[in-house]
This record gives C-alpha cells, structure tokens and sequence, in this order.
C-alpha cells in the first residue's frame, strides 16, 4: 500500500492509453480520475483531445516527455507491453516518480525496467480485484490512503 499511497501523493496524472472510444479502459481510466475530480491529462500520440461527454473533453499530449510537469505527475498505463516499455523509459528519462500498471499492460521486462527506475509502481498480484492492482477496483482505497480529499463528479 505504501507504493499506491505514493502514487496518489503526486500533484498530477496521466493516462496513457487514453481512448475517445466508452468500451476500452483507457476511456474508463481516464474518466474515473475526472469522476474523482483529480488533475489528469491523457496520453495518446493519435486523437488530439478525448470526449469523455458532451460537455468534458481533455486535450491530449503525445508522450510524457510533453507533460507540463513530468516530475509531479504520476502515470497509469492501459497500453499493450510492447507500447509499454518504451513509454515507461521515456517517462523515467523526464522524470516521472510513479507508475501503476493496469493489467494487461506488462511482461516481466516491463516490471523488471519499472521496478528498478521509479520510485513507486504498482502491478501484478495484489489489490481486491482478481485480476490484480487496478485504478478501477483499488483507487478509492487508495486516495483515502494517501490522504487525497476527491469528490465523486457525474459525467
């Protein structure tokens, strides 16, 4: 819990994998950090902003090293691990301290690279879901164990 409480610590976030498309978790990720009220910006290198209603919409940077302040943000990734590794080495070059892998996301060189090089990651066996750590199921938990005051929000 120590690494999720880190994770929510920071300022920031970012989702890459963000995706304009309701089915995918990219979409649902980034709309449980607006529902929850926190600062978040979406990563995809494809669609220049994200529609998450008519009335909410998020523009969008390419990659990590375009975050106004990668040093305060923490990351979430919902992407596949071959996309994974190399965001995850451009994210520790700009400095980012927190990464929370959703399942799905890594392979052993994935948690392997983010484990030696940020300061917190959170992935694999753990959390309440089956499937193990997840934004969606262990979130909530998590901001309360970090302290983070969020009011829920309606889309």
């Amino acid at each position: 819990m120590e690494a999720v409480k880190r994770f929510f610590s920071s300022p920031r976030f970012a989702v890459a994998g963000a995706s304009n498309d309701s089915h995918k978790f990219g979409y649902k990720l980034l709309a449980w950090y607006h529902q929850h009220s926190l600062p978040v910006t979406p990563l995809n290198p494809r669609a220049p902003s994200i529609q998450l209603s008519p009335s909410h919409s998020y523009d969008t940077v390419a990659s990590p090293r375009l975050l106004s302040s990668p040093s305060q943000t923490s990351l979430s990734v919902v992407t596949p691990p071959a996309v994974t590794l190399p965001l995850l080495q451009e994210a520790h070059s700009v400095g980012i301290p927190a990464v929370w892998l959703q399942p799905g996301t890594f392979d052993n060189a994935v948690l392997d690279f983010a484990r030696s090089h940020f300061e917190a990651v959170i992935a694999g066996d753990g959390g309440r879901g089956s499937e193990g750590w997840c934004v969606l199921v262990d979130g909530e938990e998590g901001l309360e164990a970090a302290g983070v005051n969020w009011a829920s929000q309606r889309l």
